[in-house]
């Protein structure tokens, strides 16, 4: 069996034929994708560690450039592409994180760590100790919100630092 890559659909049953004549064995070529070669051939990430495809990823699941402007990401194809040429695999992993942080917000008690605590998503208005604010950002490593003030004025507070208004 031989793997191979190609832009388009190749047919090479002739070729499979003669070679089939000349080795007097049964020879199979398969079309593989581009995530497939990288599978295959192994390498490492962006990141330094192995590939993931390589590594542990049994299946490959749809990733969009939805995914990287989500996780407030460069848009820089060079930066947010795997070896393969493709949108990185692990801009899946942190997605659902970023996708449902606005839904998840929880007010909380301020003594509890920020791991306990989900961000409001953009757009949210939030109550600071500085007055009432819009969220603009949302940092998720970091565990802070970027918030303009009614008043104008931008700050960057923890997620502990805002509450959702009493509705």
């Amino acid at each position: 069996i031989f793997f191979f890559t190609a832009d388009g659909r190749i047919d090479f049953r002739e070729l499979v034929k003669d070679l089939a004549t000349i080795f007097r064995t049964r020879i199979e070529l398969r079309q593989v994708g581009v995530r497939d070669e990288a599978k295959v051939l192994n390498g490492i990430g962006a990141c330094g560690r192995p590939l993931c495809c390589s590594n542990f990823l049994g299946d490959f699941t749809p990733v969009s450039i939805r995914m990287a402007k989500d996780q407030n990401l460069s848009l820089n194809p060079t930066k947010i592409s795997g070896v393969c040429g493709r949108l990185m695999c692990c801009l899946n992993y942190e997605d659902d994180l970023y996708k449902k942080g606005g839904d998840l917000y929880v007010k909380k008690e301020r003594t509890q760590s920020p791991q306990d605590i989900a961000p409001p998503g953009i757009g949210k208005e939030v109550v600071t100790d500085e007055g009432i604010g819009k969220v603009l950002k949302v940092n998720h490593h970091k565990h802070t919100v970027k918030v303009q003030l009614e008043a104008g004025r931008t700050i960057d507070l923890k997620w502990s630092e805002v509450a959702l208004p009493d509705e």
